[in-house]
């Protein structure tokens, strides 16, 4: 069933792209650059920057890479700060000078931060103040040579980004203090840059555009090599798919999610900017008043985001009051749609949530539900164009419609596979080049794909991956705890939330006192919400623990 003719094809969506369209992303970037010049790309915090101004600043930092840096194609350069503008000037900087983009969560403790750096083989980075101090306890154990520093607001218009940066400094204390010898200020390494100097690299589609950091299927965060095609030809695939509900030059698609996270990377930050749209960034979507604030102030067209921040706009009072007339196109991805959540936001906006799926190994985008649907359906979509999408049980024979097993997906925009891990990549991918998601689904005789379950054991918090083999390998190293197994439960805010079951070397280990050694070397969405302590844990007869009998116990008690 690798091919299923379906309704959604009738609609004007191809059944197969072009994935060579563009010789590169930078190709995309350029045209854009060129056709939307003085058109609004991205807006943060009152200050908008043109297309045309982010290609001559984007261009000045890939000079700056190339002639100050003396950096050579294919070098590392990674990337840690939340969505402000700075962003896609050293992202778009750093692919237009040939070199590969790293993104780095800005949340990561030292211990998740030393391993990407050294994973990576990164040399360079740029990061945002408030994270600095994160680096600072860890460099000399990586091979950063060149650390790019940038405040919050250095972008901003006078006077607020003096403003913006002495309070977030000095009145909210959120930039913890840090000495990094030889740091370099971000904003004046562009200012430095000679755009007449940059020289144009010749980028072509297979060489290398990300190393995008994720568990994958297991384990410990692995970089999935995500090539200029894999990233092309998933922006030529969702755009073929939206086309009928978008109009170039004239979009605006609020930007919540991280640009870090490929979902945001490939949908907001690419694929609109492709169209010449606006990006609205939203630097804390947590904060969900502030978050409401903002989008009173735009009729915006297009939206992202997951399951969670959809539920919690809605329990807004605000967001409910707002002008939903000019909204046409709201995608949810990163995590399940639930949904009520799904049916209050047609009610609340008058637009439905269109549930879509991928995998940072998909670049992400692999089925999206039509643009035509009217009402949720339970459904992650049909396979986009040019992709495979086969249901397979365990010896990788495809199983019948209807029958569950192993979503696998082969397509262009699949990657290349993990970063210096040829055995992990061999677990994933298939001779005939499908990749193995690890999700327990089905498929429909019209092509719709259901998600049923996870074959493996991973715990998804609000759309990120987090994995029980690496909570636990941190967890056993407190000097109390003899053994521990981690699984998710059910959280009506986040869909999952990190439980441990831990078991005593030292009768005196206390819950706080547990809890703070995970918030010391946990990002804030992996530490446990709940910690049960045990006399043993069940396990096998080779002496594995069993996480799935606390999984079981955890839903038997919930009945």
């Amino acid at each position: 069933m690798t091919k299923i003719w379906h309704k959604a094809y009738d609609s004007g969506v191809p059944h197969e792209i072009n994935p060579a369209e563009y010789s590169s992303i930078n190709e995309v970037l350029e045209i854009s650059f060129t056709k939307y010049k003085n058109n609004p790309s991205f807006h943060n915090m009152g200050t908008t920057l043109t297309y045309g101004e982010i290609d001559l600043l984007s261009r000045k930092f890939a000079s700056y890479l190339q002639n100050d840096l003396h950096l050579q194609k294919g070098d590392r350069v990674a990337i840690m700060m939340p969505n402000i503008l700075q962003y896609p000037v050293a992202l778009f900087g750093i692919l237009r000078a040939g070199m590969i983009a790293v993104n780095v969560n800005p949340l990561y403790t030292p211990r998740e931060l030393e391993h990407q750096l050294k994973d990576a083989d990164v040399k360079t980075i740029v990061i945002f103040a408030n994270s600095a101090h994160v680096l600072q306890k860890v460099i000399k154990n990586t091979p950063v040579k060149n650390v790019l520093i940038t405040q919050i607001g250095d972008y901003l218009k006078f006077p607020k980004n003096y403003i913006v940066n002495f309070v977030i400094k000095n009145v909210k204390k959120m930039v913890p203090e840090f000495d990094i010898p030889g740091a370099i200020d971000f904003k004046a390494a562009v200012e430095k840059g000679d755009a007449g100097s940059f020289r144009k690299p010749a980028v072509k589609l297979e060489d290398i555009a990300f190393l995008q950091y994720t568990g994958g299927t297991t384990g410990v965060a692995k970089g999935a090599i995500l090539t200029h095609k894999n990233i092309v030809a998933n922006m030529v695939q969702a755009r073929a798919w939206i086309k009928n509900n978008i109009t170039e030059g004239q979009e605006i698609i609020i930007t919540p999610l991280p640009l870090y996270h490929i979902f945001s990377l490939t949908a907001n930050c690419f694929i609109f900017s492709s169209i010449g749209a606006l990006n609205v960034l939203i630097t804390n979507p947590r904060d969900i008043p502030g978050f409401v604030k903002e989008l009173s102030k735009w009729k915006f067209t297009a939206f992202t985001g997951v399951n969670t921040l959809f539920n919690g706009l809605l329990n807004n009072e605000g967001f409910r009051k707002l002008d939903f007339s000019h909204l046409r196109l709201t995608l949810g991805g990163g995590m399940a749609v639930q949904k009520a959540v799904a049916e209050r936001w047609k009610q609340v906006t008058g637009k439905p949530l269109i549930e879509a799926y991928g995998l940072t190994e998909t670049s992400p985008a692999a089925c999206i539900n039509p643009m035509t649907l009217k009402d949720y359906n339970g459904f992650i979509g049909l396979p986009i164009s040019s992709t495979d999408v086969e249901i397979k049980d365990d010896n990788g024979k495809t199983v019948p419609l209807g029958e569950i097993g192993e979503l696998c997906i082969r397509g262009p925009q699949v990657m290349a596979g993990y970063y210096n891990r040829p055995e992990e990549t061999a677990k994933v991918m298939t001779q005939d080049g499908f990749f193995k998601t690890g999700d327990l689904g089905f498929m429909t005789e019209q092509g719709f794909v259901k998600i049923v379950d996870r074959k493996k054991d991973m715990i998804l918090v609000s759309g990120f991956n987090v994995y029980p083999n690496e909570l636990e390998d941190v967890v056993v190293q407190h000097e109390k705890v003899l053994e521990v197994a981690a699984i998710g439960i059910p959280d009506e805010k986040s869909g999952e939330v990190v439980k441990l079951f831990v078991v005593k070397k030292d009768d005196s280990l206390t819950t706080e006192e547990l809890m703070k050694f995970c918030r010391e070397n946990l990002t804030s969405y992996k530490v446990p919400k709940q910690i049960e302590f045990r006399k043993e844990l069940p396990k096998s007869n080779v002496g594995k623990i069993l996480r799935k009998d606390l999984r079981a116990e955890v839903l038997a008690d919930k009945k």
